[in-house]
């Protein structure tokens, strides 16, 4: 069984992403003006309520949020899963 890694560091977050066929992506109808509103990263299902958003604007929210990725660096598993910073040390 894969053991899951957790980041808190933007290069290899995206790096990761991408390796993957990821982007930085939103829930639509959360948030507003200013707020992205609930991330997510999009591997390309086509799910349409997810939206892509800047890399930049993933990583402020990511940051204003105090979040956590936590996934699977083994093969092509596209596991992932964004957490609380406080989370991540329990």
């Amino acid at each position: 069984m894969a053991q899951a890694k957790t980041t808190t560091n933007h290069d290899e977050i995206r790096q990761w992403a991408e390796k993957h066929g990821g982007r930085p992506a939103h829930v639509k109808r959360t948030g507003g003006k200013e707020d992205p509103g609930i991330l997510r990263l999009d591997f390309g299902e086509r799910d349409e309520q997810l939206e892509e958003i800047s890399w930049d604007e993933f990583f402020e929210k990511f940051e204003d949020n105090k979040l956590a990725l936590l996934y699977q660096d083994q093969g092509d598993s596209r596991f992932n899963k964004l957490v609380r910073r406080d989370a991540e040390r329990k």
